[in-house]
C-alpha cells in the first residue's frame, strides 16, 4: 500500500468481504481439518461446559493484550511448556472493541472455561488487562517501522 490510510483499507476490505476467512478455511482444509470449518465452526469445535460473561462498566479505551494473551494460556487455551496440552474449548468469544460501552447488556467478553473456577480465574484476569476511560483516537492497522 502507498500509505498506512490504504494499507488499513485493503485489509478491512479483505476482512468483510470474506476473503480472509476464505483462506483462513483453505489453510484448515489443507492441514486435515474439515473443509466447511469456517461457515460450520461451531459444529466441529468441542464447546466448554462453563461459558460466562465478563462484566464491564464504562468505556473500553484499549486492552492490555499481552495480559488477556496470558489468561488464555492460564484456562488452557495455550502452552506454559511444550509438553502441555492444549484444551480447544476454553478461551474469550465476543471482545469488546476499544470505544465500546460496557455495561449490563455489554460485558467485556464471554469466558469459555472447563471448570467454574478457571471462570473466575479468567473473569478477573481479562477485567485487569481492560483498560477503561477515555477512548483513544483510531490508530492505524498498519505502521511503518523505520530502524
Amino acid at each position: 500500500a502507498r500509505d498506512a490510510e490504504a494499507g488499513a483499507r485493503m485489509i478491512r476490505g479483505t476482512l468483510d468481504s470474506g476473503e480472509a476467512a476464505e483462506r483462513f478455511g483453505q489453510m484448515v482444509a489443507l492441514q486435515g481439518g474439515p473443509a466447511d470449518f469456517v461457515s460450520r465452526y461451531a459444529d466441529h469445535l468441542p464447546k466448554a461446559p462453563v461459558i460466562r460473561p465478563v462484566p464491564g462498566d464504562g468505556l473500553l479505551a484499549g486492552w492490555n493484550t499481552r495480559a488477556v494473551g496470558e489468561a488464555v494460556v492460564h484456562l488452557g487455551g495455550g502452552r506454559l511448556k511444550g509438553d502441555d496440552v492444549v484444551d480447544p474449548r476454553v478461551g474469550f468469544s465476543d471482545i469488546a472493541e476499544p470505544g465500546d460501552t460496557l455495561g449490563p447488556d455489554r460485558p467485556l467478553a464471554l469466558v469459555h472455561a472447563a471448570d467454574e473456577a478457571g471462570a473466575e480465574a479468567a473473569i478477573a484476569a481479562l477485567q485487569a488487562a481492560a483498560r477503561l476511560g477515555e477512548a483513544p483516537k483510531a490508530a492505524p492497522l498498519v505502521q511503518e517501522h523505520v530502524a
